[in-house]
């Protein structure tokens, strides 16, 4: 899947969008890929010498990939954008830095009426780096 049909699924352009590729996905599960890189602008001072990837930007990662994932799943009108409504069991394990490409998974656990709830993970070298349960709804933007 191309730049341009990810962002046809999620409202996220650059500097925000965070998912660079889609490796595999099926009803309920989404696998994606991101590259971190010196010049992000979340990096830029965030551990002047050593930066590492905020944990709120791997949360974010996850977030995207379950919207993607949702996009094809939820039916949603025309307009409507996938919205996050809780974070649970957040645990980061490993440090990301710029250079790594991560994996991010997003599985699709239950669905109670416009409410997605999801398992997000992400994993740098077949390690994982953070794990999170997290709600999504459908909105209207606006």
């Amino acid at each position: 899947m191309t730049i341009e049909q990810i962002e046809s699924l999620i409202p996220h352009r650059k500097p925000m969008r965070l998912v660079d590729e889609i490796v595999s996905r099926t009803e309920t599960q989404i696998v994606c890929r991101k590259t971190f890189h010196e010049d992000e602008f979340f990096v830029q001072g965030h551990f002047p010498g050593h930066p590492i990837v905020p944990g709120v930007i791997q949360c974010e990662c996850c977030l995207q990939a379950g919207a993607i994932l949702l996009a094809e799943i939820a039916e949603m009108a025309p307009g409507a954008v996938p919205v996050a409504t809780r974070l649970d069991n957040v645990k980061f394990k490993k440090m990301v830095r710029p250079g790594d490409t991560v994996e991010i998974h997003a599985t699709l656990d239950e669905q109670v009426s416009n409410a997605f709830f999801m398992t997000g993970k992400m994993l740098l070298e077949g390690k994982l780096t953070a794990r999170l349960n997290f709600a999504c709804t459908v909105a209207q933007p606006g």
